[in-house]
């Protein structure tokens, strides 16, 4: 390690990146510090409404949401949600 290897200061995060994808990072490891990270578990943010319905009503259901190049459960999640922005 010599000393001109020094972290410059970035502009911005694409300077950054770029740097970084041209520079082995341990060629730099006596300018970093080690940290304490600690990872949580990832919050649940939805839950799961299961609903009855006609076998012919879900093929209705799953071939009009192929149509629009979406699975059946986002195409329905979408409709919810823009029926609870009309009676909101």
């Amino acid at each position: 390690m010599t000393a001109k290897n020094k972290i410059p200061k970035f502009g911005n995060l694409a300077e950054e990146a770029k740097f970084w994808d041209t520079h082995d990072v341990t060629d730099y490891l006596n300018e970093m510090k080690l940290v304490d990270v600690e990872f949580l578990p990832r919050q649940k943010k939805e839950d799961t409404v299961t609903i009855r319905i006609e076998s012919k009503l879900k093929n209705r259901l799953d071939n009009l949401a192929a149509s629009y190049g979406v699975n059946l459960s986002t195409l329905t999640r979408m409709w919810i949600v823009e029926k609870l922005r009309q009676v909101a």
